[in-house]
């Protein structure tokens, strides 16, 4: 039995030791929001937050949160910085396919946590790197977490 914190909620799963974060979101608690893109840690579909920090889930067993938060993209979009940072991608218009766009705006709102002053592309973009997108929004992608980050201000 694992113990942890899920979006702000005391929850237990009671599955093998190294069963993945990413299965137990989407299985035992039927959180659909995390992605499975490649299962190696590559991509960042799968990326949620755990103590605050994006973390790849597919590659995080579950044993090694016990007693840790978790986020997940629906626990960000009940925040204020995640509807900062969903309005900036609608107006934006960086969803294209939508696949990556849950780990994107996990790793976004890092980039917004670390933020020491006023973000500018480069930095969005270096920041971001690990998050792959199939359809290239990389550009909208900066300028929404940069507007994202205005909005918040």
């Amino acid at each position: 039995m694992v113990n942890f914190t899920l979006n702000g909620k005391s929850v237990s799963a009671d599955v093998p030791a190294d069963t993945p974060l990413l299965w137990v979101l989407r299985e035992h608690f039927e959180l659909s929001g995390t992605k499975f893109g490649c299962g190696m840690a590559q991509c960042g579909a799968c990326t949620v937050h755990i103590d605050g920090e994006p973390t790849r889930s597919c590659v995080m067993p579950i044993s090694s949160i016990e007693g840790k938060q978790v986020t997940t993209i629906e626990g960000l979009m009940t925040t204020e910085q995640g509807r900062a940072l969903e309005k900036a991608w609608v107006d934006t218009q960086v969803a294209q396919c939508g696949y990556c766009q849950s780990g994107q705006l996990m790793a976004a709102a890092g980039v917004l946590d670390k933020a020491k002053g006023p973000l500018v592309r480069e930095e969005v973009l270096s920041q971001m790197s690990g998050n792959l997108c199939r359809c290239g929004t990389y550009n909208y992608i900066a300028d929404a977490v940069i507007s994202a980050q205005k909005a918040l201000s």
